[in-house]
């Protein structure tokens, strides 16, 4: 065999040993995403909390909340809440040295969809929000109704966590005991119509609506006036691993509400501030208020695990 045969040949052979090594690191790279996947599926009574992360050793509870009513009102807009919003995860306990618990840890849920809104129909829709009629300028006006005056008029709020999960509080005795903040939820409200575009807006992750919720009463800056939330009915089963509680009321309405921004697309800086005009943002503390009425439900993660 030739001087050049043999480097072929041991070529063909590294290239071969390459494949191979490639494809078992793809292989371990596949098993790896697979349990970093993995599916549960509590039955019975724990049905519910397939998502919670089980697979995290820190889980300690499971969380399945639902918000099936209730009210924002940002600025001078009220957005009735129809279709039902779902927070679940998990909560790790904060322990001290001397295993006592001094706080406690959200962790999100399995699938990553920790906070889930369908959207929610803003009353009046499009022709609510933006009026061409409004702005002086006639060529931008002439270039408003274009673009905005016309049978696509529907718009829909959909409420997303605007951060990590971590950044969700909960103190599970402050919820039950109707004092101070029981949830806390960093938030953005996405304004949807096929006219809007796909960036619009009010608050980002980088500057969040703040939502200190409470079962008990609030205590805003005026012209809002204190409103009382409710524990609602607590039911345990199953020797206290799973608690239920219906007909909770969570609320606030001491938050800020920024401006929209990115209504629109390249029209932003013309529709931002027609929206803006209509919603009344931005809103100091004072003149916002959110209303959240569901069911909440928290199972030992240990008893979910069982119930698989």
């Amino acid at each position: 065999m030739t001087q050049h045969q043999t480097g072929r040949t041991s070529m063909s052979r590294r290239m071969a040993l390459s494949v191979v090594a490639l494809l078992a690191s793809l292989a371990v790279l596949v098993s790896a995403s697979s349990a970093l996947a993995t599916e549960h599926h509590p039955k019975g009574d724990y049905a519910q909390f397939n998502q919670c992360p089980l697979s995290n050793s820190a889980t300690n509870f499971c969380l399945f909340a639902q918000t099936e009513s209730g009210e924002f009102i940002v600025g001078k807009k009220t957005v009735p809440i129809k279709n039902t919003i779902t927070l679940q995860g998990g909560i790790h306990l904060v322990l001290n040295e001397e295993a006592e618990v001094v706080g406690t840890e959200f962790i999100g849920a399995e699938n990553g969809v920790t906070l889930s809104d369908p959207g929610q129909s803003v009353p009046g829709g499009l022709a609510g929000l933006v009026n061409c009629y409004e702005i002086s300028n006639f060529f931008l006006r002439a270039a408003c109704e274009v673009i905005f005056e016309n049978k696509v008029t529907g718009v829909t709020a959909t409420t997303q966590l605007a951060g990590p999960a971590s950044s969700i509080g909960i103190n599970l005795q402050n919820l039950v005991g109707g004092t101070e903040t029981a949830l806390s939820l960093p938030v953005k409200v996405k304004l949807d119509n096929p006219l809007f575009g796909s960036s619009c807006y009010i608050g980002s992750n980088a500057a969040p609506i703040p939502l200190p919720l409470t079962t008990g009463t609030t205590s805003p800056p005026l012209p809002n006036k204190p409103i009382k939330g409710k524990v609602g009915t607590v039911e345990f089963k199953d020797e206290f691993a799973l608690t239920i509680i219906k007909e909770n009321s969570l609320v606030n309405n001491s938050f800020a509400a920024p401006g929209a921004e990115g209504c629109g697309g390249i029209f932003s800086f013309l529709i931002d501030p027609l929206v803006n005009a209509k919603l009344g943002v931005p809103a100091a503390a004072g003149h916002n208020t959110a209303i959240l009425n569901g069911t909440l439900k928290d199972a030992d993660a240990g008893a979910v695990k069982a119930s698989e």
